[in-house]
């Protein structure tokens, strides 16, 4: 990241849940056997539904407090719903304020402004899945809103140890970008990994809401704004340095006022400024454990060639073997998945005879199928079936989208 950036760190009041955070939920990695193969599911969902200022559900999150110095933030994280509180909407309200109502003291003396951080640590953890927040963000000078995850063992290891999974953040200094970054041990701070996005046009974020996400598999963690996959990190990224994202992470929430990277607000801030939350979504999409086979002609499996991630491997059938190129899970988004990427229709064709391949799961249409109780996978876009080329059950045989003919070659047993 060009920018400069610093830890996020946890506040004080929060490691004290951490232990009891390692004992919640969330598959822990490589601690026991895959479990059975289970549908694609929602975990934690959030759509802030609830009488005008109200608090957030205490179930799902817990109100951090207090300044935060490892930034040089200027804001103070108050409790309850006085900078956290739903609109009555559908949506919950980050809001930051100039003010100091009660005298809280910062680490650079009287505070000078008011915020908020939630997170979900002792009460919702993950490993691996779909992770996503639709939000619209503040505007101005030293604004700094924030949508991530830590290790759930930070508690025991610290950070940067623990990891950090930035799924959006947003200075107030480039209102048309936001930046996704990995922070690990010897990649941390200002040597983080990671990309930005930005809007066409000069568009500014703070203009609408977006979704912001990540897909997050074993050994790999890709970013997307409202669909467009914008970068993907594995651990060949990082130069032999530990990869330390294959365990449990919990959700944070949060809009901060100031510090080393954004800056501190200037004489164009305006106040208040609002972080507004539509939804806070978790699938096992991309779990292990949720991926199964999908069998067509011949008892034959669908197989990624090689059991290549690359972008454009071809889809074929090939003898089962119960290896994770024939693992399939499919999303509640409409999308199936292996390898930590989605089925994809070649350009987004809609021909007869259009091959399928393996992709970036990017939001398309090309990338939407629906699995019918006729054993038909659809892909709606085109309106046409999964197919085996030549009505062929040899191994290698490329799969295709054409007309739905009920055929035998365009039967799926998921």
């Amino acid at each position: 990241m060009d920018s400069p950036r610093f830890s996020r760190r946890l506040l004080l009041s929060v490691l004290s849940v951490l232990t009891l955070a390692s004992l919640t939920t969330g598959p822990a990695s490589g601690s026991e056997p895959a479990p059975a193969a289970a549908p694609a599911a929602v975990t934690f969902a959030d759509d802030f539904d609830g009488p005008a200022g109200s608090a957030v559900d205490g179930g799902k999150w817990q109100i951090e407090t207090g300044d935060n110095v490892n930034n040089h933030e200027r804001q103070y994280y108050t409790a309850g719903n006085r900078n956290a509180a739903l609109d009555g909407q559908g949506h919950l309200v980050i809001t930051a304020r100039r003010e100091n109502p009660d005298n809280y003291q910062c680490w650079y003396g009287r505070c000078e402004y008011t915020a908020a951080r939630l997170n979900t640590a002792g009460k919702f953890t993950q490993t691996y899945g779909h992770v996503e927040a639709r939000l619209k963000v503040p505007r101005g000078q030293g604004m700094w809103p924030a949508f991530w995850m830590l290790g759930n063992d930070i508690g025991q290891v610290g950070w940067p140890n623990s990891g950090e999974i930035d799924v959006m953040e947003n200075v107030g200094f480039e209102p048309s970008t936001v930046h996704g970054t990995l922070h690990g041990p010897g990649y941390s701070g200002s040597g983080g990994i990671g990309a930005g996005y930005t809007l066409p046009g000069g568009q500014a974020f703070a203009d609408a809401f977006h979704t912001f996400a990540v897909d997050w598999a074993p050994d790999s963690v890709t970013w997307s704004v409202d669909g467009n996959v914008y970068q993907r990190r594995t651990p060949a990224d990082l130069g032999g340095k530990q990869w330390v994202f294959n365990k449990p992470f919990f959700l944070i929430l949060n809009l901060a006022v100031g510090g080393y990277w954004p800056g501190d607000p200037d004489g164009s801030t305006v106040f208040p400024q609002q972080l507004v939350v539509d939804h806070v979504r978790v699938s096992t999409s991309d779990s292990p454990g949720t991926g199964r086979a999908i069998t067509g002609l011949g008892g034959k499996c669908v197989d990624v060639a090689g059991a290549n991630s690359a972008n454009g491997t071809a889809v074929q059938l090939y003898d089962c073997n119960s290896t994770a190129a024939q693992q399939w899970s499919v999303g509640t988004d409409g999308t199936i998945r292996a390898l930590g990427k989605c089925l994809d229709v070649t350009s987004g064709g809609t021909a007869d005879g259009t091959t399928v391949q393996l992709w970036d799961c990017n939001g398309s249409a090309a990338q939407r199928w629906s699995v019918s109780a006729a054993h038909d996978i659809v892909n709606p876009q085109a309106n046409k079936c999964l197919d085996a080329t030549g009505n062929s059950s040899a191994n290698g045989t490329r799969l295709q989208i054409w007309t739905c003919t009920g055929a035998a070659n365009q039967k799926w047993t998921v």
